[in-house]
């Protein structure tokens, strides 16, 4: 038998094990192994607990989320590993809390691959239960080596670490080089105009923000002013590279369209779609079918957008009669942010929206709204639609999906990921028993406890006016009682306190949390 595969039996006995046994079709050829279900993963950028209608937004109609919610569990207590998009995306995909590794801070747009191979990965452990991977959407986990060329052959990739296809925005929508990668190449690049990229001095003679601020179609309010692409400033200089250049109002459209045709291309076996829409991150530069429609300016219209790309993986899957046989997870890289580099009337035209919901904080803070983010898991016929509060972590992907397809995961990966299987499928209301969040100073969550550690810094950030969950002295909340983390009890729980703040030296020090 592939040793890819396990026989029927260990399948079952590890799925018993996991609390999923009752969700596999009932009949199985003797000696045969288990259909696996596909999955699909919709991983959306920036979005806050409050920004969709299923957790109590409003003044934005979100119908396709809501639809999928409303056959799904809906948790209340899932979270990000971290409040900023690379370390929730590194660990979410290697199992391992980002803070345990250097480089894995938000990365500039030339960075290098911070997965190496051979690690073992979510794609990876999926590839090897026999599954068709793919990533498309943003990356921002770098591409290449130290002699990365983007005129050139881009390697190591998301295909040597576990993905079979990919399309990708290298890094940001805010960052250059503002092309895209299949496999391992520009898509659309004239060899005879090649890419340079800098994020150091200028480089070529493009037009900048800071320079040529009437070229601007959407202007920065912190940051964001060097070279101009699309008539919007970028971090980072670029050169050349013309024709392969996206066009922001079309991103939404492009990477929809590559999503659907992974499921069409893979509609006969397996697949494992990890879908990383770039909504709603900044530049907000929605579709014109898109401008306009939600009435609290480009932010909520690339909600609108969003929910949009959500309905069209959703009609895919009905359409190719896969629905029943494929788990679908919708969920957000950290909490969200209103301005963040432009001047797209995010603030002013909020009229009410909540984005935290009511969380204190959003995207960079420690506190909840950091990385407490919306988190629907469907699967048909084999979830029972609800409502759960058990506490679980996008770095559980990794040993649940193991447990899922029967593998084992080596003494070496995924040290940080649970396996909350039972969680997920709604067998269990008890999901990890603790979890560490990671937003400039490390909090920890245990019960119905929130830590955060000591950390300097300034309280509230003076570009995004979040703020930031940091200081001087220990801080501690009862998230039952307390959800909005406006009353610090540290001085209350001295032994409280001092508890966590030992376990949470003793995780820091440690290697690994998976028992």
């Amino acid at each position: 038998m592939n040793s890819y595969y396990i026989s029927r039996r260990s399948f079952m006995k590890s799925l018993i094990a996991s609390g999923a046994a009752a969700l596999l079709p009932s009949k199985l050829e003797a000696g045969s192994p288990a259909k696996h279900p596909n999955i699909v993963l919709i991983y959306a950028d920036d979005l806050g607990y409050g920004d969709v209608g299923c957790y109590g937004a409003a003044k934005v109609e979100t119908p396709n989320i809501d639809r999928l919610a409303s056959a799904a569990v809906r948790f209340t207590n899932a979270h990000s590993s971290a409040a900023t998009c690379t370390p929730s995306r590194y660990a979410m995909l290697t199992g391992e809390y980002a803070w345990r590794k250097k480089g894995t801070g938000v990365l500039p747009g030339d960075a290098r691959l911070i997965i190496q191979p051979p690690r073992t990965t979510l794609p990876l452990i999926l590839q090897r239960a026999g599954y068709a991977t793919g990533v498309v959407g943003k990356w921002h986990l770098g591409l290449g080596g130290r002699d990365l060329d983007w005129n050139g052959e881009i390697k190591p990739g998301p295909l040597d670490i576990g993905f079979d296809y990919c399309f990708l925005i290298p890094a940001t929508g805010d960052r250059v080089p503002c092309v895209y990668v299949e496999n391992r190449r520009v898509v659309g690049l004239d060899q005879s105009d090649p890419i340079s990229v800098s994020f150091g001095k200028p480089i070529g003679d493009e037009p900048t923000g800071k320079e040529h601020p009437e070229l601007l179609k959407m202007k920065p309010s912190h940051g964001h002013n060097q070279t101009i692409i699309n008539g919007i400033s970028r971090i980072g200089y670029m050169s050349g590279g013309k024709a392969a250049r996206w066009v922001d109002e079309d991103m939404a459209d492009t990477i929809t369209d590559k999503a659907k045709a992974f499921l069409e291309k893979n509609r006969n076996h397996p697949f494992f779609l990890y879908f990383a829409t770039h909504d709603i991150h900044v530049p907000r530069v929605p579709h014109p079918r898109f401008a306009g429609k939600s009435g609290l300016g480009p932010r909520g219209d690339a909600i609108v957008q969003l929910d949009w790309c959500v309905g069209e993986i959703l009609k895919t899957l009905d359409r190719l009669k896969l629905t029943e046989d494929t788990i679908v997870i919708f969920t957000s890289d950290n909490g969200p942010v209103v301005d963040d580099g432009y001047k797209d009337q995010a603030v002013e035209k909020l009229n009410g929206h909540k984005p935290s919901g009511p969380l204190r904080g959003g995207k960079y803070s420690a506190f909840d709204a950091g990385t407490r983010v919306p988190c629907i898991v469907r699967w048909p016929n084999r979830i029972n639609a609800g409502t759960s509060d058990a506490l679980i972590s996008q770095i559980d992907f990794m040993a649940s999906f193991a447990a899922l397809t029967g593998q084992k995961l080596a003494p070496q990966d995924a040290p940080d990921s649970f396996d909350v299987l039972g969680a997920l499928l709604d067998h269990t209301k008890t999901g990890r028993d603790h979890l560490v969040e990671q937003a400039g100073v490390l909090s920890l969550i245990k019960g119905d406890w929130k830590y955060i550690e000591p950390g300097r810094g300034p309280k509230v950030s003076a570009a995004t006016g979040i703020e930031l969950g940091r200081d001087t002295k220990p801080q501690l909340y009862n998230l039952k009682t307390d959800l909005a983390e406006e009353h610090n009890l540290a001085a209350e729980h001295p032994e409280i306190t001092e508890e966590l703040a030992l376990m949470l030296k003793n995780i820091r020090n440690s290697k690994r949390t998976r028992k």
